[in-house]
């Protein structure tokens, strides 16, 4: 082990929705011992797969608040992923978190919001209703306290997002960065095959599910794209197949997802963070 990623502070990783941190089937892949092996202190949000925002960062806050007692340590850099980055950047606004948190980066985050999530969400209520019931029901059994589908895909429409982003400005102190990713073509991941397919009819170049327009917040970094035609997928962001984009070593582009997280780390720790 080196300290390339050891920061001042430690790293509280935050998922996205439809997925929870579980121990033997981990939301992360194989980046939290990635990130470990480099001497960096790694953490959960622990919320739900489909709670709120609001719901969801109270329990993010309860488990900073746990890191911050067992460390000892005054602040915490969170990573992350899809809607965990709206439920961070909530906690941090409205939960007077903002002096616990060292930085925030997001990842295929959809801080615009969604156009097709918009049009979906303009289906008939009571059916939406009734096979959002249903899928609460599965992931309650699953460990979820208060799922809340119907919710949840509201509050990622434009018009939801763009009153969010008025509620929830950023707070001076707290650093913010983000990335996006975009998939080559439906094909690239057939898991995102579909969603895909729709938002780039509708909106245009995604990862699957967020496009690079919407996933860009305070400090934009960039566009992540594998080394191959492939590209990079919503499920790639978080190392979903355990796997590298490519053996090949004459390829330009990201090779291996977890290589993105340690730099991401390692700046934060150049950084003071």
């Amino acid at each position: 082990m080196n300290n390339k990623c050891k920061t001042k502070y430690p790293i509280v990783l935050v998922h996205g929705i439809g997925f929870r941190d579980r121990e033997h089937l981990r939301y992360w892949g194989r980046i939290p011992k990635a990130l470990e092996e480099e001497g960096c202190e790694v953490y959960y949000g622990n919320q739900d797969s489909w709670g709120t925002i609001e719901h969801n960062a109270k329990i993010i806050k309860q488990s900073i608040e746990d890191v911050l007692k067992k460390t000892n340590c005054k602040k915490v850099n969170i990573i992350a992923h899809s809607k965990g980055g709206l439920e961070a950047r909530y906690l941090i606004s409205n939960l007077g978190m903002f002096e616990n948190i060292s930085s925030l980066t997001t990842i295929g985050t959809p801080h615009h919001g969604s156009k097709s999530m918009s049009l979906l969400c303009k289906a008939p209520p009571f059916i939406f209703k009734i096979v959002a019931f249903f899928i609460n029901i599965f992931f309650k059994l699953l460990g979820d306290v208060d799922p809340n589908v119907y919710l949840s895909c509201m509050q990622l429409t434009i018009s939801a997002l763009e009153r969010f982003n008025i509620e929830n400005e950023d707070k001076e102190g707290v650093f913010y960065q983000s990335y996006a990713a975009v998939m080559k073509n439906p094909f690239s991941d057939l898991f995102m095959f579909f969603p895909n397919l729709i938002v780039s009819i509708i909106e245009g170049e995604n990862d699957g599910l967020v496009t690079i327009d919407s996933a860009k917040w305070a400090n934009f970094k960039g566009i992540l794209r594998g080394v191959t035609n492939r590209g990079i997928s919503h499920a790639d962001e978080v190392d979903f197949r355990r796997m590298n984009f490519s053996k090949k070593t004459d390829l330009v582009g990201v090779y291996d997802i977890r290589d993105i997280y340690i730099d991401i780390v390692s700046n934060l720790k150049e950084m003071g963070f």
